[in-house]
């Protein structure tokens, strides 16, 4: 059974990467088995080195990166706070990074993002594909859905005709990497 773990990379609770990464998931048919992740399960103190070095490293951080470890594929699916991370993912992502360097693992990744505005989290989505792959990023699909409320339905999933091509593309880049991994 293939493992694949999926979040959206905000503490929002009513977050539309969340909701993005949740339908890229279940994208994924057969004897696959999706872990959601909500970044609020995974709730650390704002990460410094005096206090890594006052308190060690969360248990927190550590069944994270666990999670990914375990994982045969990850999806995420990035919120874009003033052109970068949020900073519930961001502290994530440091307190990780701290137990392994190449924390990603080389685990076939998808990155997208969407936002409400006709970027589509742009510019997270490319600073996070730039970056990831210094840390064992494997990033083999990548997507972005823009004007997320008016190309999107929870009960449907991408409405646009051409966006749900482009991420059906994607998307089986991913499938083909996790499958063949």
């Amino acid at each position: 059974m293939k493992e694949i773990l999926a979040f959206g990379a905000s503490n929002s609770k009513s977050s539309i990467n969340k909701q993005l990464a949740t339908f890229a998931a279940h994208q994924m048919e057969g004897d696959v088995n999706h872990d959601i992740l909500d970044l609020n399960d995974f709730e650390m103190p704002i990460y410094s080195i005096d206090l890594e070095k006052k308190t060690g490293v969360p248990s927190k951080a550590k069944d994270f990166l666990n999670k990914i470890k375990q994982a045969d594929g990850i999806i995420i699916s990035f919120a874009e706070h003033n052109g970068a991370y949020t900073t519930a993912f961001k502290n994530i992502f440091d307190w990780v990074s701290r137990l392994d360097g190449n924390l990603w693992s080389e685990v076939p990744m998808m990155a997208m993002a969407t936002s409400p505005g006709s970027r589509g989290g742009g510019s997270v989505l490319s600073i996070a594909t730039d970056r990831f792959k210094f840390m064992g990023g494997n990033i083999v699909a990548s997507f972005s859905l823009p004007s997320f409320n008016d190309n999107f339905n929870q009960d449907k999933g991408i409405t646009d005709d051409n966006l749900l091509k482009e991420f059906k593309a994607e998307f089986e880049q991913f499938k083909e990497a996790v499958l063949n991994d």
